[in-house]
């Protein structure tokens, strides 16, 4: 009964009914398609598991990522701005909300690098940007990226991020308050209209906060482009969702006291993780989004990993190997996986797995500006090594040899032997210099 009612809604959603009736029509069929494949999403449980992931790393390693933060803040004098702002933000939970947030914000203070030491410091460095990693990671998974930034980009834009973000924020309320207690604003208050104005305005700008917030980080946080447009949409609809739940989850505590009570002082601790649970869940929910608005072909098929022949495995792996090689001879031409995906016509989800496959091979290799290399001096790298790459990956890994038959065993060798007759020694130099060739 349920799979009758999701092709009947299927059929509903992808058909051309609302197309004919003009423009309106397409607006509520691009609406109706973007809300199913969220929902089909969220159903799927991907997003909600790491949601829930999230917030176990959110729970070791928000103090260290606060003191980060403050520290940053103390030194460039917007501490009390920041500790504001940190406090706002648990104004869902009540005044208990308040009481966890003063709690670790006492639990911040107490941290100084005599109290813990050099190496104390670095644990606490190295923790806030494990949290960071990890949000990567999940953009990253809803971005088809299957390769994180480099070691030396992960430190430096994440350390940046960290310094960045509680400027960013702590200019941002100085100049709210600056202007509040501006002369000229105090008198346009007074004019009749500037007033309601100023009020509407002073609501909207923790949400407008918010929008700018989830928008730098799906423009900044996957190992992609994305653009400022997809990003922006997926930002705006994650403030509308965060404003939803907020206002949905204020009034299920406020009407649920009772329920909670009978967990005593965890009730307090329960409540928290579900916050941080739906935060996190609307942020990927939001990503996700900005993923559909870049890449439509996505939301009817939603999320399914490619999967490949081996004769297409074969034919890729040769032919990341050759562009990287003409590549590499020509001076001033750099190459990443985007690169390759335009000249092959093949989107980069298909051709990660290949190209870090060859990568572990010690074939391949990525600089710190994320271009590719070859591994070593073309023409030490055989194509029987290229194609034994793909050929043979994803091999049992059992302890033992398996048990083939007689029959199957030969047939095996006779068609690696084949293969290996095809190649015939060739290495990747002399392919390229065919190449040049003809």
């Amino acid at each position: 009964m349920f799979d009758k009612l999701q092709e009947t809604i299927e059929r509903l959603v992808w058909s051309d009914r609302f197309e004919k009736l003009g423009r309106p029509g397409r607006l509520v069929a691009s609406l109706l398609r973007y809300l199913y494949g969220m929902l089909r999403d969220f159903f799927s449980n991907e997003l909600t598991l790491r949601a829930m992931s999230l917030v176990y790393t959110t729970l070791l390693s928000i103090i260290p990522l606060l003191a980060v933060s403050f520290a940053m803040a103390k030194g460039l004098g917007m501490f009390d701005r920041l500790q504001m702002v940190f406090l706002n933000s648990f104004n869902q939970l009540g005044e208990d909300g308040e009481q966890i947030a003063q709690n670790m914000l006492d639990m911040v203070n107490r941290i100084n690098g005599k109290t813990i030491g050099a190496i104390g410091v670095l644990i606490f460095l190295w923790t806030a940007i494990s949290m960071v990693q990890k949000v990567e990671s999940s953009f990253n998974y809803v971005w088809y990226v299957s390769k994180p930034r480099s070691f030396a980009r992960r430190f430096t834009e994440y350390f940046v991020v960290l310094l960045i973000g509680p400027v960013v924020m702590g200019t941002a309320f100085s100049i709210l308050a600056a202007l509040s207690s501006n002369e000229f604003i105090e008198y346009l208050e007074g004019v009749p209209g500037f007033a309601q104005f100023f009020l509407l305005l002073g609501k909207a700008l923790p949400f407008v906060m918010i929008i700018g917030v989830f928008t730098f980080l799906y423009m900044f946080m996957p190992n992609t482009r994305v653009k400022l447009k997809s990003a922006l949409v997926g930002g705006v609809a994650g403030g509308i969702m965060w404003a939803t739940v907020s206002v949905i989850f204020t009034t299920f505590i406020a009407t649920s006291f009772k329920t909670f009570a009978v967990y005593a002082s965890f009730g307090v601790g329960i409540i928290g993780l579900m916050w941080l649970y739906l935060n996190w869940l609307v942020l990927l929910l939001g990503a996700q989004l900005a993923f559909y608005h870049q890449n439509p072909a996505f939301l009817r098929i939603g999320r399914q990993e490619p999967h490949l022949s081996n004769g297409m495995r074969e034919r890729l792996a040769l032919n990341i190997m050759t562009l990287v090689g003409q590549a590499f001879r020509v001076s001033g031409i750099n190459l990443n996986l985007k690169d390759i995906g335009a000249s092959l016509s093949m989107p980069t989800m298909v051709l990660a797995p290949v190209a870090v496959a060859l990568e572990e091979s010690g074939l391949l290799a990525t600089t710190e500006a994320e271009y590719l290399v070859p591994g070593r001096e073309v023409s030490r790298i055989s194509l029987e090594e290229i194609l034994a790459v793909v050929r043979t990956e994803a091999e049992t890994g059992s302890h033992g040899d398996p048990s083939w038959s007689t029959e199957v065993d030969l047939l095996g060798s006779e068609l690696d032997g084949a293969v290996d007759h095809v190649v015939d020694k060739k290495s990747l130099a002399d392919l390229l210099d065919d190449m040049e060739k003809s």
